[in-house]
C-alpha cells in the first residue's frame, strides 16, 4: 500500500508542555548519542496529541532527535499504527480483516462502518467524529470478528453490536471493552472449564478489560490528565517532567490539563467519600408476573453481571433509576466493583430506558 502525507497540513507543530516534558524524559532512557532511538515513541506521542501524524510533527521529532527528515519519514511512513491523515475526533475504527475474522463477518462490520462512517476507509464522517479502516490480524482469533477503537478491543461482534458501539460513542458513552457476548476472555462459547473463580461474582470483567474501564484508557488519546509513571532510568515521564517543562504555550486552541498526581492501589479501590448505606427496593421476582427488563441495554451490563442484579433482586429499571448515593453504595459493596455504577452512569441510563 503506498502512504503518503496528507495533501491539506497544518503550518507548524509543537508539543504541549506536558508532552515536550514526557518527550525530553522519553530521550534520557538511552545513552548519549543513541536519541534517535527514542523516534517511535515521540512519533507516537505526537500522534496521540494530535490524532495523527502531519509533516510538521514529523519534522519537530527529527529536529528534537537529531534525525534527517527523511529518516524519520520512512520510519513513520513504514508502521501502519501511524496515521498520516487526520482521524476522527471521537475514534478511529480498525476493523480486522484476517481470515478468522473474515470468515466470521468481518464483511458485515466494514459495512457498518461503510453505512455509519464513511463509504471508504480513511475518509472522515459527515461529522468529522469517526474515521476507519481494515487492518491487517490484531491477534484476537479465538474472538473473532473484532475491531480496535482507541487502545482497546471489541469482541466477537455482531453488525448489530457493532453499530450500537458506534452510537453509544457518539453520545459520549464509552462501552466496556472487550467480549461482546458474554464471554469473560477467550474461552470455549460452551464456558469455562477451569480458572472459574469470577463467575462467584467477584469479577465480571477480566484484568485487561476492567483496568481500561476503571482508568479511563479506552478511546481517550494521551493528553497529559494520565497517572505520572516514574520512569527507571531518573526522571518521571508525568508530574515532576511536567513541573520541569518550558512555560512557553503550544500554539493549540486550549492549554493540556495539569497531570493529575499518581493513586496508589488503595486510593483508586476507595470511593470519593464514605456514604453511609441503604438497602434499595429488592424484588424476588419481575413484578405483577411481567417480564424482566433487560438490564444489559444498560451499558457496562453484561449477561453475566444481569443473573448477579436479578439473583440480588433487580428486575427492572425503575429499580436501578431509584438508586441515590447511599443505595449505590449498597449495591458497590455487594457486587465488589466500587466505582463502576456511577463511572457508566447505570442510574441516568436507567431512568432514560425506564421512561422509554
Amino acid at each position: 500500500m503506498l502512504r503518503r502525507l496528507y495533501h491539506d497540513q497544518p503550518e507548524s507543530f509543537a508539543f504541549t508542555p506536558a508532552n515536550q516534558a514526557w518527550a525530553e524524559a522519553q530521550i534520557t532512557k538511552y545513552p548519549e548519542g543513541r536519541a534517535q532511538s527514542a523516534v517511535i515513541p515521540l512519533l507516537w506521542r505526537a500522534q496521540e496529541q494530535e490524532g495523527w501524524l502531519s509533516r510538521p510533527a514529523i519534522e519537530a521529532v527529527s529536529d528534537m532527535l537529531g534525525m534527517t527528515y527523511i529518516r524519520t519519514l520512512e520510519v513513520a511512513t513504514f508502521y501502519f499504527m501511524f496515521q498520516l491523515q487526520p482521524v476522527g475526533a471521537i475514534a478511529h475504527v480498525q476493523v480486522c480483516g484476517t481470515t478468522s475474522c473474515m470468515i466470521c463477518g468481518a464483511e458485515d462490520l466494514i459495512a457498518v462502518c461503510k453505512d455509519k462512517i464513511a463509504a471508504n476507509a480513511h475518509e472522515l464522517s459527515a461529522d468529522g467524529n469517526f474515521s476507519w479502516e481494515e487492518v491487517e490480524c490484531l491477534g484476537a482469533c479465538a474472538n473473532a470478528p473484532m475491531v480496535q477503537i482507541g487502545k482497546d478491543y471489541y469482541e466477537d461482534l455482531t453488525a448489530e453490536k457493532f453499530g450500537w458501539i458506534l452510537d453509544e460513542l457518539a453520545a459520549g458513552r464509552v462501552p466496556t471493552p472487550g467480549p461482546q457476548n458474554g464471554r469473560y476472555a477467550s474461552e470455549p462459547l460452551s464456558g469455562l472449564t477451569s480458572l472459574k473463580d469470577h463467575e462467584a461474582g467477584r469479577d465480571e470483567l477480566n484484568a485487561s478489560a476492567r483496568l481500561a474501564t476503571d482508568i479511563g484508557d479506552t478511546v481517550k488519546r494521551i493528553d497529559g490528565t494520565e497517572v505520572p509513571l516514574l520512569a527507571p532510568w531518573g526522571k518521571q515521564s508525568g508530574a515532576e517532567a511536567a513541573s520541569a517543562a518550558p512555560s512557553t504555550p503550544a500554539p493549540a486552541a486550549e492549554p493540556a490539563p495539569a497531570p493529575q498526581p499518581a493513586a496508589t492501589p488503595q486510593t483508586q479501590a476507595e470511593t470519593p467519600a464514605e456514604v453511609e448505606e441503604s438497602e434499595p427496593e429488592l424484588l424476588s421476582a419481575p413484578r405483577d408476573g411481567r417480564e424482566a427488563d433487560d438490564l444489559k441495554k444498560i451499558s457496562g451490563v453484561g449477561p453475566k453481571l444481569e443473573e448477579l442484579l436479578n439473583s440480588m433482586g433487580f428486575w427492572h429499571f425503575d429499580q436501578i433509576a431509584a438508586w441515590g448515593p447511599s443505595e449505590i453504595a449498597w449495591v458497590d459493596a455487594r457486587l465488589k466493583f466500587k466505582g463502576r455504577i456511577e463511572r457508566d452512569n447505570w442510574v441516568a441510563q436507567a431512568s432514560e430506558l425506564a421512561g422509554s
